[in-house]
């Protein structure tokens, strides 16, 4: 009788160890369950704080230097920073209108874009939409897509380009330039439009040598005594 009492506590003890792990699993899982949403929410909320941007002003015209030194001049009518998204940017997404100075400060060119990246850490520019630049020359350029590498000062392109100059007009494909846009290379040229008083004539890219020309390069003089605050160029509005 003994031993069949020690059985049956035994087994009493067996089904109470048996009760007492399955609880005990069960409540490990609802924990781990409720902690994984817990990061799952706050993996989330990451993620959206990530594509917030840290600062947002509208209607904004601003100086920017570099070293003490005036670079260019902003007007945007809309400015989002984000320096949490990697890579971290500058966003222009209404347009933006560039004034480049030298180290005079002259304003050396001026730039438009439908929509613009700038990327602090680069300090690279992206514009895109319908890009439009004029240097103080008095030349036009127009092209889908701009990057402008301020740390090597070169503005470059692998898209169309539409440049206008005094007495002619070029286009083609491939673009880079200094950025003043005084010494600029079309990489593959399209066309050559040339302008008199009483017409225009075309011509093809070849026609400017006796060889194809594989490249047209173009280097302009910049007039001297114009800086900033001064009126050189018609303004370009990025509000139209």
């Amino acid at each position: 009788m003994c031993v069949d009492y020690m059985q049956l506590t035994i087994g009493r003890i067996h089904n109470l160890m048996s009760i007492t792990t399955v609880f005990v699993a069960v409540v490990m899982l609802l924990l781990f369950s409720a902690c994984t949403g817990k990061e799952k929410n706050l993996g989330e909320a990451i993620t959206n704080r990530d594509s917030l941007p840290v600062l947002e002003t509208h209607d904004v015209t601003t100086l920017i230097s570099d070293s003490g030194v005036i670079r260019y001049r902003i007007t945007t009518p809309l400015w989002l920073v984000f320096d949490k998204l990697k890579p971290s940017r500058w966003s222009f997404e209404q347009g933006v209108y560039l004034e480049n100075f030298d180290e005079d400060n002259n304003v050396m060119a001026e730039i438009k874009s439908d929509t613009a990246y700038y990327y602090d850490k680069t300090k690279l520019w992206e514009l895109r939409g319908n890009v439009e630049i004029k240097n103080l020359q008095g030349e036009r350029f127009d092209t889908e897509l701009l990057f402008w590498n301020q740390d090597t000062q070169r503005v470059y392109s692998d898209k169309f380009i539409r440049i206008e100059q005094i007495d002619r007009i070029i286009t083609g494909r491939g673009f880079e330039s200094n950025q003043q846009f005084t010494v600029y290379t079309i990489h593959k040229p399209e066309g050559i439009f040339y302008v008199d008083e009483d017409k225009m004539s075309a011509a093809p890219a070849d026609s400017l040598n006796a060889e194809p020309a594989d490249t047209v390069t173009a280097t302009t003089a910049p007039p001297k005594g114009r800086r900033a605050g001064t009126p050189t160029l018609e303004k370009l509005d990025v509000n139209k």
